[in-house]
Order: C-alpha cells, then structure tokens, then sequence
C-alpha cells in the first residue's frame, strides 16, 4: 500500500492511501473530491511532476495551483502546447520549435513560410476552444534517442534541440505530440479561458543569421473571471504604459542612434535626482560613504573578479594602447580596487560605501523595452565590507532601510532567498555559512520569504524584494547578496584587533532601487503619472486669468521658486478652462488662478490636479502647507 502526505500552501493537508490505481490524479480525487481540479501539478523533493504520474512509493507531495509562480508556470506551458496543437490542425505545413512559458503568459514560435495574420488568432482561439472542451489528457512518454529522431525528421529545429537532450520524452494529448520535459496539467479541461495577444517576428535561437520564426503569445487562466479581469487590469495598464506617458510628460526618450540607452529630459532628470538625493540622504545617516569609479578599465579585472567567465556575452569592450578593456557592467571590482588603496583596521568595520554608478550590459535589441530592459543604466550600488561576525546585522539594517524606502512610494513587497548555483565559487562549508546569515536576519525580522534554490549569484546568495505596483503586479528591484568569493579572489585583508593583518572580511552587495531608470518606470506606471509632490518635476503651475495679472501670476511663482518650489507661470492669452485642461494633462500637483481679488488681497486660489478646488489661501500660508507635505514625503490620497 503506497502512502501519500500532501501539503498545501507550505502547510500538511491530507495524507491518502493508493490502491490498484497508482496515479497521483486518482488519490487527489480521493482527498479532494470538489476541489482537486485547483490543483495543477506536484512537487516531491524539490521537483516537479504531472498529476497523471504513477506513484511507486510513500512520498510528501506539495500541491501547487495557480497561485503558486511553478503552477502558473505549468499552466501557461500547457497552454502553449494547447496553442500548437490548434495552430497544426489549421496549418500543417507549419515546423514547431519552441513554446515556454513566460511571465505574463506563454508564446510559440513557428517556422512558416506564409507568415500569420491577425485575423488568423480568432481561428486559431476557435480550435483551441474545441481542444480545451474535448478535455485531453496531457500524456507523458520516455523514448530513447533513436525513437525520437525517427519521430522528429522532419523537424530540424526539433533535431537541434534533440541534440542536447539525454533522456528525451514526449507529451501529446490528442493527435498532438510534441519533444518536451513537462510538465503538463492534467488535461487540456483545466484551461477554461485564454486570448491570444499578438504575432511577432523571432529568430531560431535569437540569432538574426538563422531562420526567422513566427511568434504567437497569449496568456490563459483556470476561470473566465480570472481572464476578465485581466485584461480589464491590462487595459488599465496600457494607459499607465510609462513609454506612453514618459513621451506625453517629456520625461525621457530613446534613440535610434543608442538603443537600449536613455535620454533623460530635464523634467525626468528632476525625477531622477529626487531618487537620488532620497537614498543619498537615507545612506548619509546611516555612515555610508560616497565614491564614484571609472567606466572603463581593464579586461583584466573582470577576470579576477569572475565576471569574465561568468558573463562576458554581456559586456562591451574597447581597445586603448593596443590593450583590451571593458565598459563595466558592475561597480563591484572598482570598489575592492578602492578598498586595496590602503590597510584596513577591525575599528573600520563595518565600512559601507556607495556608488550610483552607471553601467552597461548588452541586451539583445528584442527584448529592449523602454526603461524595464535597457543596455545603459545606473546602480544605486552599495558595497559594505563587515567582519564575518557583523554580517546578520548589517543585512537587517540593509532590509531595514528597503523596508523604509519602499514604504515611502506605497510599495508593498514580498522577499525571496536564492541559494547559491551548482557553479558557486564557494566550498560547500562557506557556501552554507553566507546562506545562513541570510536566513537568519530574515528570520529575526519576521519575515516570511520564498526559497529559490540555485538561482543565486555566483559569488554568493542573495536576498530579492518584490514590490506590488497600484495594478497588483510584481516587480524585483532591491537585491542583497552576502559574498565570501571576491574578498577570496583579490586578496583583501584587514588588521584582526590582535594585530594580524591577514584576516579577510565578508562583503555584502546591495542595490534598493536596483536600477534608476527601471525604478522610475515603475514609478511611472504606478502613479500613472501622477507623481508625488516630493518627485514631481513640475509642482505648481499659476495661471493668470488675463494678460493684467502676468505680473502678479509672475511675482508668485518668483517667490515659490526662491524657496525650492518646481513652479512655472502660464501667461498665455488662452482662457483660464483651457489652461486649467492642459495643467491637469500635465499632471501638475498643484494648479493655482490668479486675477484681480487674489492680487488685491495677495491670496491664491487653488485647485488639484483631480480638479478638487482647495480654496483661497495667502501665498505664504499654501507655500507652507506644500513645503510640509516635500518633507514629509507624502502620498496622495486620491
């Protein structure tokens, strides 16, 4: 008799007993007769499997649904296949090659000679429907190599992919097969709802040499509600689209002449150097020291360091005296080159120093996307050098200062902890040590997290923050790594308080923005423009009812000025509604009208931009009331 234990959502749910029918569907059915259909694929161990797998053993199995990143996962991967299988029912010529999943859905890219339309996406959703309701299950398949190239010779591109396989399976459901490892949900019944996005071009491999490829994307959900809903939130999304309103608010624009780099325009350099100043401001009490490091420097380092084996497929280089240099896509190194400038005490420590450094890293052109995926960007970059016995405490004051910064803008957040991957720098011992410290200081503070094993840095693992915009999205911004790695590889040291000068200290990376320019998108989509008054590059606008008051509109705006205000004067000959309409499009914070009863008595009349009229107010009186809500950084409440 086989034993199941299930846990759900991290907790024991129900344990089951498996009689002749060993698959895993059938003790679901058993201990969740009403609601097993939310359950979308297992997790034993560490790893996934298909619901329809046979069960040999007494196991712990982890059910996963769709609110679990690996169920979403598995749902939009079995979509794709769904997708594909739609897509070969209309157009048999077409070659399949690749369909995964992605973080807002799925896509599969198609080698076909006639290329889709975008009336051809209702005929395929159409098909795809038929396929959903026929309820077909997702059926799993080990063959060996041999079996898998006769079944895939007319596919080269499955042929290439076969290459890199060891033990190649199967999954098809229907008349549908197709090369993939899974897994898969139960059947094509638990996708009740889908829409196909868009079509895009594509290259095999992301290769501009090799065949280009059709790409159809698409997203789906386990109800139509759930679908609903989404594309309401997309909707809404479109119009916070921070490309949209980085154009319309003149914020910042990107060029032919450098893609991937950004031009920011005076009024998004505000922004910008708002961000700055804040965390400036928040590192300075807390004993950080500023630096700045070259843009370039020596291939050399980025051997030392390991990012040359690690990642020189996204660097750029430069030749000077005939020598190979890089432009760097990190501040790390350049920091440790300061640290070597001189002997270190113990008394030092913890030595915490910042950067906004600006870096590049080569991105490939389709997946540039305004300020999200850029190739030029800048770091809010922090590196503290600690004693090893220093480090839980300093990563809590490093979660502490997130915590504050993301509570200034309204964020909300969940943590995740990455392990170290297989091809760490680390002995297993150091590896265990600097994870740890992590969990520790996590676990100090309360907070809950989510382990992702592997996915740390090479040089050690790492604490991520994902905040949740005003539509309910995610976004990974802040990230804290704990390093024992780089102190090893340049040799730093410091004088131990029994005078040795060989001890070597832990070193902890740290960037809360993560980049500026990917922050300030965010921050775009999130107020929809609508900046708080603190960041907001334009904060009042006087509006002079007639060409009489340009004087008095002026002589206020002078005076806001003087005292820090971002304000401006529209003296335009235009009627007070029109310039009123175009200050609200502008999202000015604050819109105030003067004419001949504000002049006569020195008062303003004021108005939000959400058109709620605030009154009349002495111009010195509403100068205090903003400068009030600039330092305390508040937020809107509409």
């Amino acid at each position: 008799m086989v034993n199941l234990i299930f846990k759900v959502e991290g907790k024991e749910g129900k344990s089951v007993s498996l009689g002749q029918d060993k698959r895993l569907l059938s003790a679901l059915k058993k201990a969740y007769p009403d609601t097993y259909k939310r359950f979308l694929v297992g997790r034993i161990n560490g790893q996934l499997i298909d619901l329809n797998s046979e069960i040999g053993e007494d196991s712990e199995i982890e059910l996963l649904t769709f609110d679990d990143e690996d169920g979403r996962r598995t749902f939009w991967h079995s979509s794709a296949h769904l997708m594909a299988s739609a897509v070969i029912n209309l157009f048999p010529s077409v070659k399949l090659t690749i369909g995964p999943a992605i973080e807002e859905g799925f896509y599969y890219d198609f080698y076909r000679e006639t290329p889709f339309k975008p009336s051809d996406l209702a005929e395929i959703e159409k098909e795809m429907k038929r396929i959903a309701e026929a309820d077909l299950p997702f059926e799993r398949r080990e063959v060996s190599k041999e079996e898998a190239e006769k079944a895939l010779s007319g596919n080269k591109f499955k042929l290439e992919l076969l290459k890199e396989i060891e033990n190649p399976t199967f999954y098809t459901h229907g008349s549908f097969t197709d090369l993939c490892r899974g897994p898969h949900l139960p059947s094509t019944g638990y996708i009740k709802a889908f829409k196909l996005t868009k079509i895009s071009g594509a290259y095999w491999h992301g290769d501009s040499s090799k065949e280009q490829l059709q790409r159809i994307y698409g997203i789906s959900f386990p109800s139509r509600e759930m679908l609903k809903e989404y594309l309401k939130r997309k909707e809404e999304a479109e119009k916070r689209d921070h490309r949209k309103l980085g154009q319309e608010l003149d914020l910042f624009s990107i060029h032919d002449e450098a893609p991937g780099m950004p031009f920011f325009h005076p009024k998004g350099t505000v922004v910008l150097n708002e961000l700055v100043s804040f965390m400036r401001e928040e590192q300075r009490k807390l004993g950080y020291q500023e630096l700045r490091t070259p843009l370039i420097m020596h291939v050399s380092l980025w051997k030392q360091s390991g990012h040359w084996d690690h990642y020189k497929e996204n660097m750029y280089f430069v030749k000077i005296d005939n020598q190979d240099y890089a432009v760097k896509p990190m501040n790390c190194p350049g920091h440790i080159l300061v640290y070597k400038t001189r002997k270190h005490s113990y008394k030092e420590f913890p030595l915490r120093i910042s950067e906004f450094g600006i870096v590049h890293r080569h991105e490939l052109s389709g997946v540039l996307s305004g300020l999200f995926r850029v190739r030029s960007f800048t770091q809010d970059d922090a590196h503290i050098f600690a004693l090893p016995e220093q480090a839980k405490e300093e990563i809590i004051n490093v979660i502490n200062l997130t915590d504050k910064i993301y509570r200034t803008f309204g964020f909300d957040y969940h943590v995740e902890l990455s392990t170290m991957p297989d091809n760490s720098m680390l002995s297993p011992e150091m590896r265990e040590k600097a994870e740890s410290y992590l969990k520790e200081a996590l676990k100090e503070l309360n907070i809950e997290y989510k382990v992702n094993p592997g996915d740390g840095a090479f040089y050690g693992p790492k604490i991520d923050f994902h905040v949740k915009d005003a539509l309910g999205r995610t976004w990974q911004c802040a990230t804290i790594q704990l390093d024992y790695s780089m102190p090893l590889r340049f040799d730093i040291r410091y004088m131990d308080k029994n005078g040795r000068e060989d001890s070597r200290p832990v070193m902890i990376h740290r960037a809360l923005y993560g980049s500026l320019e990917r922050f300030f998108g965010i921050l775009i989509e999130h107020f929809a423009g609508k900046f708080p008054l603190w960041i907001s590059p334009e904060q009042v606008r006087i509006l002079s009812v007639s060409e009489k008051f340009n004087g008095y509109a002026e002589k206020v705006r002078e005076e806001y000025f003087k005292e820090g205000i971002r304000a401006t004067a529209d003296l335009r000959a235009e009627s007070i509604g029109r310039k009123v309409r175009e200050a609200q499009l502008n999202k000015v914070n604050y819109i105030i009208v003067v004419g001949e009863k504000e002049e006569s008595a020195g008062t303003v009349t004021v108005r939000r931009r959400d058109n709620k009229i605030l009154g009349s107010f002495k111009t010195s009186e509403f100068l205090s009331l903003i400068k009030d809500e600039i330092r305390e950084k508040r937020l809107e409440d509409y």
